[in-house]
């Protein structure tokens, strides 16, 4: 997906205009919480949009050095650049698609939490046992996301584990995985 140059701009421009927005001093409470939000979701949308940009930049910098538009240009130099442009060749595909999943609209559920719900079913002190490795794997799986696991209610068995147990797990509102 290829993202104009225009886009990027503008983009970047929002960040810088909203970043600028927070720092008056004359600035409301409420108006600089809506702010904030509002730049916690463009800033990591901006970091992309920068990327990309800056990788174009320098592409279009080497093709100058590799002979495109530069003659003059020493052999090893343009070697050089060929050999650099490559490798920003390959990053480029990369990081258009980050930027281009950073502007997927956001779905109005991402800020509710999750409901973890796990059952030992039938299978005895064995499901139970089972149900508790499942809901300590979801519980480390999260920790290693940086998301907040809060058990509600838990039923646990005599053997250990649970027979049923429910979790709300809450991620940060920035986050897009």
């Amino acid at each position: 997906m290829h993202i104009s140059p225009e886009r990027i701009a503008q983009i970047e421009a929002r960040r810088d205009e909203v970043q600028a927005s927070m720092t008056r001093a004359d600035l409301a409470p409420d108006a600089f919480v809506r702010l904030s939000k509002e730049y916690a979701e463009i800033e990591p949308v901006a970091r992309a949009a920068h990327e990309v940009r800056r990788l174009r930049q320098e592409l279009a910098a080497l093709d100058y050095m590799a002979g495109g538009v530069d003659a003059d240009a020493d052999p090893l130099m343009r070697e050089m650049a060929q050999e650099e442009m490559q490798l920003l060749k390959s990053q480029l595909p990369q990081a258009e698609r980050a930027l281009a999943l950073q502007l997927l609209p956001r779905d109005s559920a991402d800020a509710r939490p999750a409901m973890l719900e796990i059952r030992a079913g039938t299978g005895g002190d064995e499901a139970a046992l089972f149900a508790g490795d499942l809901f300590r794997m979801y519980q480390r799986y999260a920790d290693t996301q940086g998301w907040k696991m809060e058990p509600l209610t838990a039923n646990a068995s005599e053997a250990g584990g649970f027979k049923e147990i429910v979790a709300s797990i809450t991620a940060p509102a920035c986050s897009r995985n």
